[in-house]
């Protein structure tokens, strides 16, 4: 098979076969949608992205309880965005999260966040869920 010139790829030929969606991309996904999590309360996403979701969620609210304050919100600053909540531009995702969910949870250990079943996506049948902080 000649080689066709193919652009913006490596090679004479080009790349036969490229991932799609790599690491740094999914690690960022689950980024965003944790800390859209943290400000809106609730989010929609597939099964497998919702168990992770789930896990980071819960390692994030477990950081609002430790007695090293400054040490925990530069590790949560780490994962979660620096979005602003409000219209004045005063308080971010990560103040909300040690300000408001951390003494909101602050009785349990573990378990802050649910997970309702909503069906399957249209398009690709894909299983979704309501991953929502626990009242």
């Amino acid at each position: 098979m000649p080689a066709q010139g193919r652009k913006n790829v490596h090679g004479k030929t080009g790349v036969r076969f490229k991932a799609a969606y790599t690491k740094s991309k999914y690690e960022n996904m689950l980024r965003n949608v944790v800390t859209d999590l943290i400000i809106h309360g609730q989010v929609k996403v597939t099964a497998r992205v919702a168990k992770d979701v789930v896990s980071e969620a819960d390692r994030l609210v477990a950081l609002t309880k430790k007695e090293d304050v400054m040490n925990a919100k530069r590790q949560a600053a780490r994962f979660v965005r620096n979005v602003k909540i409000d219209e004045k531009g005063d308080v971010t995702a990560l103040d909300h999260l040690f300000a408001v969910l951390g003494p909101k949870f602050a009785g349990r250990n573990g378990g802050v966040t649910r997970q309702l079943k909503l069906g399957n996506r249209r398009g690709d049948d894909a299983p979704i869920v309501l991953v929502a902080w626990v009242e």
